[in-house]
């Protein structure tokens, strides 16, 4: 009997990784993760599940990413009730991360309410809330890296070192079938290899299909030594420093902030850029910070890096909301890291709302941003932006570096490829927007790898499965149009819009705005009544 995989998330664009594997007698999830980026994409959240929870018999779990494990406690409160693999340290980074993304909806949802009970709105629900996220661990089985895993009866996994984050691994899943044993590998999120944080990213050979991330698809970069990387960092700082104002680093709360902080206080000890306060202004980074110090054992190095980060007198945490407002004080330079990564949630916000205008300040971008989010409209240039309904001029020095990726580029992902072959059947890539997985999807093939055997696919679309082949099957209606999963959507047209037409009106003089105005109106009413 064939395999079913279908592509739930991630296919098409870089969140919200959730893939359903099906065969004689099972049905599991490899991933169930939040979707982030345009409001078309998060709206998909909010929607039911396009299968049946309560069918499912696992979750094999990557890693704790949000974009990978942000929608187990909908999951939960959808039905599924059996249990979700994931490794030690994964599960205690997810106690954190679900936990505080329960609380984030919970308060967003409510400044929601609020302002839909202006207008007139009916109100919004959660999709989960913190207890939700506290009930989901209870679901948690641990496992450990290179054990064998019996899932159900016909199906084992194996989690191998994936590079990537604390605690994440690449997932091999070997299913019984009426053609034998089938062997898939889902890649998770693969490191770049030659950090002195985490080990280099390994895996098994002898494939039947891979499935592939792609985030730096279309992308190589220069692999820089931890010396080289921190001299980098350091340029930034003192770039910042003489700039006259502070530093805000928007910074993933999990891993990015941890290597960062490290390096800044390497930096700084070395005198290699000007000593200033940290404030890392991220409960759940702190917390996170805490689960490093215990568990961040780099085996390829033999020593913990971040033992030493809560001992450092220059670093400062804001637990409470009070604290963080208290940061809105201070003047001159200091450096404050805050979630999220991406800018469209958390605290980062607010410190944007107040800085972006200062031309003294600086904004450090150090992560992949996804398309529709804030962080990638100040990565492109944007010069007007909208935070929570406010219109913001950017006049903050906007920088952006990349050598603190947790991602493999173009180059690292053919070369971890090569080595799991000779792969079988097909490869999957996703995980990536369409520029990556279409140059990955080509370099792939100029490594030797069948072209005819490299699938793209799109969100919600269903493969059947033989150990040397794969079929596209008839599936559901997609929950979104195929190829838009990664684009820009109206929301972000029509703040745009709003931006443009209010610095054009500011421009001009008070009878050309009325005639302006005018003529949008009567456009208006024409296309009503059309």
């Amino acid at each position: 009997m064939a395999l079913d995989l279908v592509f739930h998330g991630a296919a098409g664009c870089v969140t919200g990784s959730c893939s359903e594997l099906s065969g004689p007698g099972f049905r599991v999830l490899v991933d169930c993760g939040m979707f982030q980026g345009s409001k078309t994409l998060k709206a998909l959240n909010y929607e039911p599940f396009p299968f049946d929870a309560r069918t499912l018999d696992a979750v094999l779990l990557t890693h704790a990413h949000i974009d990978h494990s942000g929608l187990l406690p909908k999951l939960m409160k959808a039905g599924f009730s059996g249990p979700i693999y994931a490794t030690a340290s994964t599960r205690d980074l997810c106690r954190i991360m679900l936990a505080d993304a329960g609380g984030i909806q919970e308060s967003e949802v409510r400044h929601l309410n609020r302002r839909n009970q202006r207008r007139g709105r009916d109100p919004v629900e959660p999709i989960y809330t913190e207890a939700d996220a506290g009930r989901t661990l209870d679901q948690f089985r641990k496992v450990r890296l290179g054990d064998v895993v019996q899932v159900v009866p016909g199906l084992e996994a194996v989690w191998w070192e994936a590079g990537h984050i604390l605690g994440g691994g690449s997932v091999e899943v070997r299913a019984e079938t009426g053609e034998g044993v089938a062997r898939l590998l889902f890649s998770g999120d693969l490191g770049p290899g030659g950090r002195d944080y985490m080990p280099d990213p390994e895996g098994p050979s002898g494939i039947d299909h891979l499935i592939l991330e792609s985030t730096y698809g279309n992308r190589e970069r220069e692999r820089v030594t931890p010396e080289a990387r921190r001299a980098l960092l350091a340029s930034e700082l003192q770039g910042a420093f003489e700039a006259g104002g502070p530093l805000l680093i928007p910074a993933f709360a999990v891993e990015r902030s941890q290597e960062l902080l490290a390096d800044i206080m390497t930096i700084m000890d070395e005198g290699q850029a000007p000593e200033a306060d940290i404030f890392l202004d991220s409960p759940m980074a702190t917390e996170v910070t805490e689960v490093f110090r215990q568990r961040g054992w780099n085996r390829a190095t033999g020593v913990n890096p971040f033992t030493s980060l809560h001992g450092a007198g220059r670093l400062k945490f804001t637990p409470h909301p009070a604290d963080s407002d208290r940061l809105e004080q201070l003047r001159g330079w200091h450096i404050i890291m805050a979630a999220s990564g991406m800018c469209d949630a958390g605290r980062v916000r607010r410190h944007l709302k107040r800085l972006l205008w200062n031309r003294e300040a600086t904004v450090l971008i150090t992560g992949y941003q996804a398309v529709g989010t804030l962080g990638r409209l100040l990565v492109d240039g944007t010069r007007r932006v909208k935070i929570q309904g406010e219109d913001f001029g950017v006049r903050a020095r906007i920088r952006s570096i990349e050598v603190y990726s947790g991602h493999a580029d173009a180059g690292g992902l053919t070369e971890w490829a090569q080595a799991r072959g000779p792969v079988r059947g097909s490869i999957f890539l996703d995980h990536g927007e369409p520029p990556a997985l279409e140059a990955l999807a080509q370099r792939l093939a100029g490594a030797g790898f069948d072209k005819d055997r490299i699938v793209i696919p799109e969100v919600d679309q269903a493969y059947r499965l033989t150990p040397a082949q794969a079929v596209a099957v008839p599936a559901p209606m997609p929950r979104i149009p195929p190829g838009t999963a990664a684009s820009s959507d109206w929301h972000n047209a029509r703040a745009q819009l709003i931006l443009d037409l209010n610095e054009r009106l500011e421009g001009l003089p008070p009878e050309a705005r009325d005639a302006l105005i005018q003529r949008i109106g009567g456009l208006l009413a024409r296309a009503q009544e059309a």
